[in-house]
């Protein structure tokens, strides 16, 4: 779908639109063609572009890095093999400088969230009508790449994130200390409504933050991109200040898609450090 057929508004709207699926008010079931059907469905609907490229992203990141430990050998090592061990070693030095626990699951979960949203939001250097225009040939009314853009994965994630925060929290303290934590502090006994509500917000926080942060960044940036593709459409000194502003932009880009990778999973391991404390 190209931005000459449509309005801005359309060609914008059309963009942001998730392909989705789910019960129309008729009650038959299949794609949503129209926003508004999008949201008749209701909660159950299913994004089925998030849900297709996120996993596809995740079988690529897992077949690449068993590949490479597969073929790794002694020696000099080839160019993929630095590029993997030089990921793995970065990952470590991170969990090793947040987390003073031992618990050999951080490191690995450490890793795949990392990798896994940096390829998330990778996607949103692809040229921003290439997919969408293979989708409507194939006649899929939408198709939405960038999987990070979706707060129905970001949110996800996180809830995946705050769930580990709660077991080890109660793994390593007891209920009984978990329960400490959230009603005695920082107040003491005497103040436990005061705690609780400060902790309680606190907590719940945790989850919420890390979901709309990466959620807004990647928002904004796929956004801007749409904007700058919008000016192709205005005759040629548009578009060929719109391709500079491509170009500088995804240039920029580079830094905010991998920086969001990484302190969504800095946040992560500093979490789940604090849930294997006793105090915080």
């Amino acid at each position: 779908m190209s931005a000459e057929a449509h309005t801005s508004t359309e060609y914008i709207r059309h963009h942001l639109q998730n392909l989705t699926y789910g019960q129309h008010v008729d009650g038959t079931w299949g794609l949503a063609h129209t926003a508004q059907e999008a949201r008749d469905m209701g909660f159950m609907a299913i994004n089925v572009d998030t849900m297709g490229f996120s996993i596809l992203l995740g079988v690529l990141f897992l077949f690449f890095f068993r590949m490479v430990a597969k073929s790794a050998a002694p020696g000099v090592p080839g160019g993929l093999q630095n590029f993997v061990e030089w990921v793995v070693e970065f990952v470590d030095s991170s969990v090793k400088g947040s987390f003073t626990a031992r618990n050999p699951m951080v490191a690995p979960l450490a890793l795949t969230i990392f990798i896994w949203i940096f390829l998330m939001n990778l996607m949103d250097l692809l040229p921003i009508d290439w997919l969408p225009g293979v989708a409507g040939a194939l006649g899929l009314p939408f198709m939405k790449v960038v999987v990070s853009t979706d707060p129905n994965a970001t949110f996800g994630m996180s809830l995946t994130v705050f769930a580990l925060v709660l077991y080890y929290s109660v793994k390593m303290k007891g209920l009984g200390g978990f329960v400490g934590e959230l009603t005695l502090q920082p107040f003491g006994k005497w103040g436990m409504p005061a705690n609780l509500l400060l902790e309680g917000v606190n907590l719940i926080a945790k989850p919420v933050s890390l979901a709309l942060r990466l959620f807004g960044n990647m928002y904004a940036g796929e956004m801007i991109f749409i904007l700058i593709a919008i000016m192709f459409s205005g005759g040629a000194v548009l578009a060929v200040t719109g391709g500079v502003l491509q170009w500088a932009w995804a240039v920029f880009h580079i830094l905010i898609i991998t920086l969001q990778a990484f302190i969504f999973m800095t946040l992560t391991i500093v979490y789940l450090d604090m849930a294997h404390q006793e105090h915080h």
